[in-house]
Formats: structure tokens, C-alpha cells, sequence
């Protein structure tokens, strides 16, 4: 399933990565990254950190005059289904923050090596080390990441665990009552704020010290779906409850969200358990230098937007 990429590009290229005797990026001098998804949830949080890193920053949008980023941002136009249209994009960038799932990830990646790019920070799934290729979703990424390694980039793949602003699809249900249908009601999760994903990416980018690595970022906590729901609550000011869905009623209404060979592997994950979401990880402190932020404090970030 190809991803929607949605992205965006800087004004101006400050100068390419000078680097001092030391191994450190010389006083005053800024790269240009390319962010794909700029628009999105994981993104618009990747075009932030660089941002506000004072880094180059040029991002690929459907609609460069409909987009508002941050100052010193600008968007461009341009198709990662159609590598050739990214040649103005891809100018001066030698950094790409890249999503997986593009129909022709080779050509892709040959377009970005041809403009003189010299990494991608990849953004996979957990699952993609598994070697279960029958499933839909571990199978786009496993061949996202095998496209990137077979390019002759230097790479950094992010596997992070499942984000907190999936709580977003719950929005319809909050606005209409104070009921909550939960799928996969037993399975916890250490769910990663995109804020904390975007700064992840933002140092694998700018720097060199994660090339070559698999990064897995996670939530500091594995709460149930309930767990959520209640957190959410407290933040909105509202009774909300959580309504637990059996597997047939989560399978019924999924059915009419996504296709079946992605409901397929999204049952493999959480019904078989061939996919642990569970597990708390100390990568955002290890590359962040702080602790990741919990669902809490997303919930009250993110308060107005269920109101």
C-alpha cells in the first residue's frame, strides 16, 4: 500500500555540511533535508525539529499554496509515485526523511541518489524484521527497507511502536456520545507521541551517529485501549467509556476502513500476537537526550481537538 506522501521545502539552502577537524558540523552552516509527509502526523513533527534546529528544511506537498508551515519553510509540488518530478526537490538536499510504500521504491531511491543525496532516515514499521511476507503490512515494509539498503545510501530506519494520535479515530464517536468502541481490547501497547518521533528522526537526519541503525522508538508506558479512553477522559473533562469490541464485531466494522489483506495482517498482529507492541524502550532518551512524553500529556496537547 503505497503511503500518501505529503511534504514540503525550505526558501533557501543555507550551504552543504562543512565539517570541521573535530567531526563537528561548522559553526553557522546549515544542511537541506527534503521531509516527506510533511503534512502528516509524524511529518509535520519531523519539519518542526528541523526547524527549529535552525537546519535547511524542503518539503514535498500536493498543494504547495495550501499548506501553513513553520517560518522559513516552503512548499513545493511534486510525486514520489513519479521519481522524475522530483528533481527541483531534491536539489542541494543531502538528507531525506522518506516514507515506505511507494509503487517503484528502487526508481524512487535511484532519483534520490542521482540528485546527490547521501542518506535517508526511512520511517518503517515493528514489524518489518519479521519474515512473514504473507502478511500485507510487513511485507511493504520489509521491501521499503530492502530497496533503501540496496541503494548505496546511508540509512537509518525507524521501526516505532504505535502512535498515540491513532487515538484520533476515535474523534467521530467522542463528538457524537460518550461511548468508545475499542478493537483489541487485551492488547497493550507503548504508544509513541510523533512529537517524540519527530525529534528521533530530526537527529538520525542532521547527524551521522545513527547511520546504519535500526532505531525502535516507544512511549515510556503499555496501556490498554481502556486505559487510553479513561486518560483521554481526565483530559477532556468528559465521561467517556470504553466499549470492548469482540474480534467478529472489530472484523465487521474494519471491514468497511481498509482492505482485507490489511485487515488480515492488522488480525495477524493483534489477534495472533505476531506482532508485540508492548514492549518500553529507552531509545528516545538515547537519542533525544529526555524522556519521551506519555499519552497524558499527548491528551492535553491534544485536548481541543476532541471538543
Amino acid at each position: 500500500m503505497a503511503c500518501i506522501a505529503d511534504g514540503y521545502h525550505s526558501v533557501y539552502w543555507t550551504c552543504r555540511a562543512r565539517r570541521s577537524d573535530d567531526g563537528g558540523r561548522e559553526k553557522g552552516c546549515s544542511t537541506m533535508h527534503l521531509v516527506t509527509g510533511a503534512t502528516g502526523n509524524v511529518g509535520s513533527e519531523v519539519v518542526k525539529a528541523l526547524a527549529s534546529a535552525g537546519e535547511g528544511v524542503r518539503a514535498l506537498v500536493r498543494r504547495p499554496d495550501a499548506v501553513t508551515l513553520p517560518e522559513g519553510v516552503e512548499a513545493v509540488g511534486g510525486d514520489l509515485d513519479r521519481p522524475q518530478s522530483l528533481k527541483d526537490a531534491l536539489t542541494g538536499v543531502r538528507a531525506v526523511f522518506l516514507l515506505p510504500g511507494y509503487k517503484d521504491m528502487p526508481g524512487l531511491l535511484d532519483e534520490i541518489r542521482s540528485a546527490g543525496v547521501k542518506k535517508v532516515v526511512l520511517l518503517s514499521g515493528a514489524s518489518a524484521g519479521s519474515s512473514d511476507l504473507d502478511n500485507a503490512v510487513t511485507r511493504y515494509m520489509a521491501a521499503s527497507e530492502a530497496a533503501v539498503r540496496e541503494s548505496g545510501l546511508a540509512w537509518t530506519f525507524l521501526r516505532p511502536s504505535a502512535f498515540m494520535s491513532n487515538a484520533l479515530r476515535w474523534l467521530p464517536q467522542i463528538q457524537a456520545g460518550d461511548e468508545v468502541r475499542v478493537p483489541f481490547p487485551t492488547v497493550r501497547t507503548a504508544s509513541l507521541d510523533p512529537f517524540d518521533l519527530g525529534a528521533v528522526a530530526a537527529r538520525a537526519l542532521i547527524g551521522d551517529d545513527h547511520e546504519g541503525e535500526i532505531l525502535q522508538p516507544t512511549g515510556p508506558e503499555a496501556l490498554l485501549p481502556a486505559e487510553q479512553v479513561a486518560v483521554l477522559a481526565r483530559a477532556i473533562g468528559r465521561e467517556l467509556r470504553a466499549v470492548e469490541l469482540t474480534n467478529e464485531q472489530a472484523r465487521t466494522e474494519m471491514t468497511a476502513a481498509m482492505p482485507v489483506e490489511y485487515l488480515d495482517a492488522f488480525f495477524s498482529f493483534y489477534v495472533k500476537g505476531t506482532l508485540d507492541e508492548s514492549i518500553v524502550r529507552p531509545t528516545v532518551l538515547e537519542v533525544t537526550g529526555r524522556k519521551p512524553r506519555t499519552f497524558a500529556e499527548w491528551a492535553g496537547a491534544h485536548a481541543d481537538d476532541f471538543r
